[in-house]
């Protein structure tokens, strides 16, 4: 229930009128001077995302000119949730299905607030009517999805350990009838499962991996990883203090896998699902993996540990190597792999490695249309040699100090069978500044661009 969109206008509502910047003059023409006036006191240009506010009789609220861009941005209304009068609002223009669908979702995530461990919750917001012809089902969908990915992400190591993670798996397992399996501890040895066991076995919180399985046998098969590293120290290859703060994140790539899920599961895709993650945290003991062991992993495949700081590819093998043998139609991971990635491309704009074209190209597309890009780079092999070990298959990091984000995710292929579509998105999973919408924080990215994707592939087979 998305308590900020109301129903319909009421008598107390105030129009919200969405100008461009080229279509100002024209706005202004027929209003009286003194409005004329007003706003050009106020230096409103329509800049997006700039709002003027109108005054009425006795010093009310009249109107809100909203700046917006001519290609709908999502974000327009995102800000004015917390920036706007308390009160009640409706956009006050005739909007296309999509912009409408656009203008509700942005405001709907303005109205995020991560309020756990505060003592006074009531956050306020202002409330907008739902703009007519509005997809209330997608923006219901989007909204609790991204929320779930945010809350997931922000709640801190304490109270998001691998238990907790499988608990929040559980809990979306009963919301819509999945069913939601648990390997935990030493039994993870025992199912094959040891390179997860030996990346979490160091901390006291054992390591486990959830396995969620929701829709008809008969569908076709759709994967999802996400990476579940709760906490991650850098393990013996002890990371510095800095580079340890925001770790509480590094389990981003599960709670977009569980994001990506929800909507599924909500909007009943017709697809069997299949959610693989890894949960562990990678903490220091007597217990701890070290550097230059040689772990097994499911595929056989031994692996040297050049670093135990790239533990998140370890963990991941094992899930990508039981994710191939259902022959799924596509694999798709989420994890905040590389800080390399992050140098390449920044905070907002994930890495996209994809051995198939046309998924790749989906995904693409998929994101720029929902205002959820994400760039894609290569999977050069060439580099893969970067990888080999003397002492065993390969090692978990790359020779040598560039291109790490393709080196690991060349180590990620080497556990995916070529015949299978397969993405692997490197995430930040992080806000570093607020924006509209956007609060400083968890965030979800690349996640509406992929569930977009798979309801285009799979809602026509309904």
């Amino acid at each position: 229930m998305l308590t900020h969109l109301r129903p319909k206008a009421g008598t107390d509502s105030i129009p919200l009128t969405p100008v461009t910047k080229d279509g100002l003059e024209g706005w202004l023409a027929d209003q009286p001077a003194t409005i004329r006036a007003w706003v050009a006191g106020t230096g409103f240009k329509a800049e997006p995302g700039k709002t003027a506010l109108l005054p009425g009789d006795g010093g009310t609220l009249a109107r809100v000119l909203v700046g917006v861009d001519a290609d709908a941005d999502l974000w327009a209304y995102g800000a004015l949730p917390a920036t706007l009068p308390a009160g009640a609002y409706h956009i006050d223009a005739g909007l296309a299905p999509e912009t409408a669908t656009k203008a509700a979702l942005g405001w709907a995530l303005g109205c995020y607030a991560f309020t756990r461990y505060k003592s006074k919750k009531d956050k306020s917001f202002a409330t907008l009517a739902w703009p007519e012809g509005a997809d209330r089902d997608a923006v219901e969908r989007t909204a609790t999805a991204t929320s779930l990915v945010r809350d997931l992400i922000n709640t801190p190591a304490s109270d998001m350990g691998p238990a907790e993670l499988a608990d929040a798996a559980r809990a979306l397992g009963e919301e819509f009838k999945a069913k939601v399996k648990v390997t935990v501890g030493d039994d993870l040895l025992k199912k094959n499962w040891p390179a997860i066991h030996a990346v979490g076995r160091a901390s006291p919180r054992e390591p486990r991996l959830i396995d969620v399985n929701w829709g008809d046998k008969s569908n076709p098969r759709v994967t999802l990883i996400g990476k579940g590293v709760c906490f991650d120290t850098g393990g013996l290859d002890l990371k510095p203090s800095n580079g340890m703060l925001l770790m509480k994140k590094d389990m981003g790539g599960a709670a977009h896998a569980l994001g990506v899920a929800r909507m599924i599961m909500m909007a009943e895709l017709p697809v069997r699902l299949r959610v693989l993650i890894p949960a562990v945290e990678n903490s220091v003991s007597g217990d701890a993996f070290r550097p230059l062991d040689v772990l097994a992993t499911r595929k056989g495949l031994s692996v040297e540990v050049g670093n135990t700081d790239a533990e998140g590819r370890l963990v991941l093998c094992d899930a990508l190597a039981e994710a191939v043998t259902d022959k799924p139609e596509v694999i798709i991971d989420f994890a905040t792999l590389t800080g390399a990635a992050r140098v390449a491309l920044g905070a907002e704009l994930p890495a996209l490695f994809c051995n198939d074209d046309a998924l790749a190209e989906g995904l693409l597309k998929s994101g720029l249309s929902e205002g959820d890009p994400m760039w894609r780079l290569p999977l050069y092999q060439p580099y893969a040699k970067m990888l080999e070990s003397k002492v065993a298959d390969l090692n978990n990091v790359g020779s040598g100090p560039f291109a790490g984000a393709i080196v690991a995710a060349l180590f990620l292929e080497r556990f995916v069978d070529k015949t299978i579509p397969w993405a692997h998105l490197d995430v930040m999973a992080w806000n570093p500044s607020s924006r509209p919408g956007r609060p400083e924080g968890g965030e979800a990215l690349g996640m509406r661009a992929v569930y977009t994707y798979l309801e285009g592939r799979y809602a026509k087979n309904r």
